[in-house]
C-alpha cells in the first residue's frame, strides 16, 4: 500500500506536515551510505551510492518511512583497502570521497542521533560500498542501541541482501548489471579502450568478468535486494513501537559516551588494518601508509 503523502518519500524534500504525516504512519528513516571510487573506465564513480539511494527510496515507497540525505562518503584506503588499492589501482589517482575510520564512524553516531531526535524508532542503512566497512557499522549501532534501547539501526550493504543468490563483486558482472539496469545512460562500455591509453589509469578495478554484465541481471539483482530490504521494513513494523514511551533527546554528551567506548573497542575495527592473510602492501607504494590506521592504533589506544 502506497504511503499517504504519494510519491515523495525524501526529507530533504518533505513540507514539514508531510514529514509529520509519514513519520506518524511508519517512524523508520532509510540511510543511503555510497562512495565515489572507480568502477573502471565504463562506469560512474558513483555507481555504489546510487544503488543504494534507488534502494532506501523504492523501500519507503513501498513500505513507508522517510528516507534521510545520502551519505556520499565512506571509508577507504584504510587497512585492507590499501593492498587492494595497489593491485587494482596502482599508482594512479583513483579520485575518491574516501575518509578515515574514525571521521567516518564518529560522523555516523551522529546520525543515529539526529534520526533518534527527529523521533524515528528504527533505522535502517543501506551501504552500497561493502567488504567490511559494514561490519563497522554495525559495532557502532550495537553501542548506540545499549545506550538508547528505544531505537533500532539494521544495517546491510546491498550484497548482503542477496545472500545466497547472488555474489557481489567489484565493478564486474554483478555491480555493472546494476548499474545497467539503474542508470544504462551512465555506462559506457566502448570506453574500455581508455585502459591502452597512456596515463589514462589502465582497468581501473574493472571486474574481470565486467563483460558479462547485463541490464536483466541487473533488475534481477535490484529486485530481489528490494524484496529483502521490504521484508525487513515489514518487521520492524510489524514488531511495533512502544505507544507511551518517547526516545530521550539526545545531547552530544550523550554521543561523546558513546564514541569513547567505540574508540576503546576500535582495535577490533575491520577497517583498521588489512585482513589476516593479505599481502603486505609495497614499500614503495602511495598507499602503505593507509595499511594500518594510525589513528586506531596510537592515538586512541588501540591494541
Amino acid at each position: 500500500m502506497r504511503p499517504s503523502t504519494g510519491h515523495k518519500v525524501r526529507w530533504a524534500e518533505l513540507l514539514p506536515g508531510e514529514f509529520r504525516e509519514r513519520l506518524a504512519a511508519c517512524p523508520i528513516v532509510y540511510l543511503p551510505l555510497g562512495i565515489c571510487e572507480p568502477h573502471g573506465q565504463v562506469s560512474p564513480f558513483g555507481l555504489d551510492t546510487f544503488k543504494a539511494e534507488w534502494l532506501c527510496e523504492e523501500a519507503a515507497r513501498r513500505t513507508g518511512g522517510i528516507v534521510a540525505p545520502t551519505m556520499g562518503y565512506h571509508i577507504h584506503e584504510a587497512g585492507y583497502h590499501a593492498r587492494w588499492l595497489e593491485e587494482e589501482v596502482g599508482e594512479e589517482n583513483p579520485h575518491m570521497t574516501a575518509i578515515p575510520p574514525a571521521v567516518m564512524l564518529h560522523f555516523f553516531l551522529y546520525q543515529l542521533r539526529a534520526f533518534a531526535n527527529a523521533g524515528f524508532r528504527s533505522i535502517v542503512v543501506v551501504s552500497g560500498h561493502s567488504g567490511g566497512n559494514q561490519r563497522d557499522l554495525r559495532a557502532v549501532a550495537e553501542l548506540f542501541m545499549k545506550r538508547v534501547p528505544q531505537v533500532r539501526v539494521w544495517a546491510r550493504s546491498d550484497p548482503e541482501l542477496v545472500e545466497g543468490l547472488y555474489e557481489g563483486d567489484h565493478a564486474g558482472k554483478y555491480e555493472l548489471s546494476q548499474m545497467m539496469y539503474l542508470h544504462p545512460e551512465l555506462i559506457d562500455m566502448g570506453a574500455r579502450t581508455l585502459e591502452r591509453v597512456p596515463e589514462a589509469g589502465g582497468r581501473l578495478a574493472l571486474g574481470a568478468d565486467a563483460d558479462e554484465a547485463t541490464a536483466e541481471l541487473g533488475e534481477r539483482i535490484m529486485k530481489a535486494c528490494l524484496r529483502r530490504l521490504c521484508e525487513e521494513a515489514e518487521r520492524l513494523k510489524a514488531e511495533g513501537w512502544p505507544q507511551t514511551e518517547k526516545p530521550p533527546v539526545i545531547g552530544y554528551d550523550e554521543v561523546e559516551l558513546i564514541w569513547s567506548e567505540a574508540l576503546r573497542d576500535s582495535g577490533a575495527w575491520i577497517t583498521g588494518r588489512p585482513w589476516p592473510a593479505q599481502q603486505a602492501v609495497s614499500e614503495t607504494s602511495r598507499w602503505k601508509p593507509y595499511e594500518y590506521y594510525r589513528a586506531c592504533d596510537k592515538k586512541e589506544g588501540a591494541g
